[in-house]
Parts: structure tokens; sequence; C-alpha cells
């Protein structure tokens, strides 16, 4: 007991092999293997529970003034390992200095209540970063032979700074400003580059991953997990993630449960069209001020439509080409009522806000027959055993937090991953031995 077995190296070059090597499986699939032995799966078949939360980046989240400073700052070291230069030194030399302090924002020492001020201070931080971009490109094409590992690293340092200024400048001929909202897919950290900003709900926004995980209800343990990025859909890769439960396991998986996250039409075809159960709530858009889609009647078989007021429409338009409900370039199709008669109906106030001579459109989901079975199936009594089934994944995703998974401890979403692996073998194997 009093001898060191080993260092702490030891373990941390362990891990990056385990990350090279992709075996990070392996060790999680240690514990299911050890679970299938002691008899916990049935031959038969399974069922898997779908869920997600949230996991918060290891990178530093700045502002825009910051971020762009640690991304002049990373390719500013980028282009001083090519010529053996210490980088605060090479970035000096090169008028860059003031990017290597605490805070390039906390140091301008400028009124920031003065606009004017504000902007001249931003296009010189932007005027910088696009120089350094010229210094880059040229040392890509001119200095760096093509089978130089450092060309990759360069070109990946310069196309991040790239982005930065694409995601937060908008350039214009009066001068550059400041974008207004955030960039779809923003880069949140230099650091790490893979975190973005995420929603738990309207009002919960978290900067980093997603968790996404699969368990059986019956043994309460862990089948399947993944990294997603922070403002990915819950539903992405859902099909994936059942799919490796399956591998992980040996066992079909009978049925599919998720919330209502999973419910949406272009994730039931995708089941539908792989030949498995999935059994998902569909949301629905009650509390708004007119009367949504879910309170009328639509019948495909014979193209009709009855409104709450018992106006029934055949007549069917087609509307354009997008991607309204996830399927780009599908024709949509609406049923149309008639302008004169909901300019009659008395309930036009709570069924539509359009100005007179328009009747009310309802549209037609591409997979509106999957929505109409699911919808039938969760309001009869055979939907109930379903809702408890779901908090098994909920139970699981408090164990993990537990366990730590809320807070990332490495920087990317491939070492994130290997510690959510790492966090469900102990949760599995604390069950079984438990």
């Amino acid at each position: 007991m009093e001898e060191r077995p080993f260092a702490k190296s030891t373990l941390q070059l362990f891990r990056a092999r385990l990350i090279l090597h992709e075996r990070m499986q392996t060790v999680f699939r240690k514990s299911l293997d050890f679970a299938r032995y002691t008899g916990y799966f049935r031959s038969r078949g399974i069922k898997v529970v779908l869920d997600t939360s949230y996991i918060l980046g290891r990178g530093a989240v700045k502002d825009t003034y910051n971020l762009l400073a640690d991304g002049i700052v990373m390719l500013s070291g980028t282009l001083a390992a090519g010529t053996c230069s210490d980088p605060e030194e090479w970035a000096r030399e090169h008028s860059l200095g003031r990017y290597f302090g605490s805070s390039v924002k906390g140091e301008a020492g400028i009124d920031w209540d003065d606009p004017e001020a504000r902007r001249v201070f931003l296009e010189s931080v932007v005027a910088d970063a696009d120089r350094l971009l010229t210094a880059a490109r040229e040392a890509i094409v001119e200095t760096l032979p093509a089978d130089d590992p450092e060309r990759g690293r360069l070109h990946e340092a310069a196309l991040l700074l790239e982005r930065l200024l694409l995601q937060d400048i908008e350039r214009r001929e009066g001068g550059t400003r400041l974008k207004q909202g955030v960039s779809p897919d923003r880069v949140a950290s230099v650091h790490d580059p893979q975190m973005r900003h995420g929603r738990k709900s309207e009002r919960r926004r978290f900067d980093g991953h997603k968790v996404h995980l699969a368990v059986d209800p019956e043994s309460q343990l862990i089948t399947a997990a993944d990294v997603l990025a922070g403002n990915a859909p819950d539903h992405e890769r859902a099909l994936e993630l059942v799919e490796q439960a399956e591998a992980n396991t040996g066992v079909i998986a009978e049925e599919v449960v998720g919330d209502c996250a999973y419910g949406g039409g272009e994730t039931r075809k995708t089941f539908a069209q792989a030949g498995r159960k999935l059994v998902a709530k569909v949301a629905t858009r009650r509390g708004g001020a007119q009367f949504p889609k879910e309170d009328f009647r639509i019948d495909l078989e014979f193209m009709s439509c009855v409104c709450p007021a018992g106006q029934k429409t055949t007549k069917v338009v087609s509307i354009s080409s997008g991607n309204r409900y996830g399927a780009p370039g599908v024709p949509l199709r609406a049923f149309r009522f008639d302008a004169a008669v909901c300019e009659a109906c008395p309930l036009r106030s709570s069924c539509m806000r359009a100005r007179p001579g328009k009747g009310r459109l309802v549209m037609i989901h591409p997979q509106e027959a999957l929505l109409q079975e699911a919808r039938a199936f969760q309001q009869s009594e055979a939907f109930a055993p379903y809702r408890k089934l779901r908090q098994a994944a909920e139970h699981r995703l408090a164990r993990l937090m537990q366990l730590g998974a809320r807070q990332a401890r490495y920087f990317a979403r491939t070492k994130t991953l290997f510690q959510l692996l790492m966090a469900a073998t102990v949760a599995n194997l604390s069950r079984l031995w438990g």
C-alpha cells in the first residue's frame, strides 16, 4: 500500500489511447455485457426510452470583442510556431500585443457609452483580424509545403477566425458594426469551437452540448449514449441511438418511447421506414387566440375538413415548396374554406386573423396520416402506461448529473462523450451491484 503503482499521467495516457483508437464504447459495453450475463435483458426484446439534457461546455464563453481577440491570439500563436518564435513577441512585432492581455475590451480605455468610440474600436479589431488573415493566407500559399502538418493547423485557425468575423460582424459602406441577434450555429467559444448556444426551454439557455440517452425501462440501465450539438434538435440521430442500444445489448428494441420532441412527422416517418414502433406524444399548440389545427377534423380518405363551427370543405390548394415541416422540397397543401363561409361564421374572430375576403387555411402535413394515428393513440387508455415509462430516462439523466455529467470536464464533443460514457458505466454498475 505504500508503493505508488502509477502516476496521473498513466491514466491520462490510457484515456488518450481509448479515445484515439475509438475504444470508449468498449468500456461502457462491458457493463451491459455483465447485465446480459446476469439475466437483466429479456431475449425476446426490450423497450428503449429516449431523452436529452444539456451539458455545460468547458470552453470560456465571451462577448464578440474578446471572442475575436481569442481568435486573433490563436492564429497569432500558430503563425509564431511556424517561425519558432514566442507568440507574444511575434504579436508585439506585428502590432498585435494588446490581444495578449487579460481582456482586450477591459483594457481598451474607451467610453463604452459613446457609440462612435465603440465603432472605432470595433473597426480596429476587425482590421487587425483581416491583416492577420492575410498573413495566414500568404504563409499557407507561399511558405508551407502541402504535406506540412503546420499548414493544416494554420488553415484551421484561419477558418475559425474567418467564421467569427462572419457570424458576429456586419460590414457596410458606413462602417463595421455588430450584427443584431444571434447567428445560426454560432461558435460560442474559441477554446471549444464545438460548443453551441442551446435552449432547454423558452427561458432557459445554456452554452455547451446535449446528452442523448437510451434507457431500458425494465432494468433501469443505460443502453446507449451520445453527445449532440447544443443547438441540435432533441430527435437528431434518434434512430442511430436505438440501433446502438440494440448492438450494445444484443437484443431487438420492440418499442421506442420518447416525449413530444420525438413526435414530429419526419421523425415518425424515419422510424416507420425502418420498421420501428415509435410512441411519442404529438405536440399541441393550445393556448393561442385562434383555433389550432387540432380542433379541425381532417378525413384523409375522402379529403375533407370540418371546422369547429361544423362547416365542411373539400377544397385543397397548393401553398408552396418549402421546409416548414422539416421536409425540404415537399409541396405543401392545405384545405381552404371559402371566404364567404368564414365571413358569415360567428366564430370567425376565434378562428382567424386574416383580413376580410380571406378564408381559413388548414395545413396538411406531409406525414398527416402518421400524426393522426399518433393523436388517436395518445387519447386512448393504452397510452397511459407509456407516460410512466418516460420517467426511466429522466431518472437515469438525474443519476448522470449526480456523477458530474452536467459540466463537461474536457473540450470538444469527443472527450465529452468519453466523460459521459464513463459516468454511464458507473451508473450501470452501481445499479447492478446494488
